[in-house]
Formats: structure tokens, sequence, C-alpha cells
């Protein structure tokens, strides 16, 4: 049996202002896992989520594949 391509994927969101370039800074870089509907959002997915090492809300956009 084929599997079918499912219209759902699993896709990581990374933060867009921390990215932590600094090589003293050792805290990461904060990822998220989601699910999107590939039909009904074609385009990136682009998420408020809370980054724990700021304290605070920052954007996270869709990582490439």
């Amino acid at each position: 049996m084929t599997k079918k391509k499912d219209a759902r994927v699993t896709v990581g969101l990374a933060c867009t202002i921390c990215t932590c370039r600094e090589a003293d800074d050792r805290k990461g870089i904060s990822r998220y896992t989601t699910r999107k509907n590939r039909r009904n959002t074609p385009i990136r997915l682009e998420l408020k989520k809370f980054r724990a090492y700021c304290r605070k809300h920052t954007f996270h956009k869709e990582l490439k594949k």
C-alpha cells in the first residue's frame, strides 16, 4: 500500500528576534513545532510564541525544509 500525500504537515518554527548568534550566549535558538494544512495556508507560517530566555512573546517563522 502506498501512502497518499497528507494535507497536514509538521513544520518547525524558529525565533526571528533572538537568534543567539553571539559566541558567549549558550542558550540556543528558540524552536517550536506545529502542524499546518498545506491547502489552507500555502504561505509560510508566522506565529507569536513565548521565548523563555527573553521572557517575552516574539515572532517565530516557519523554517525551510
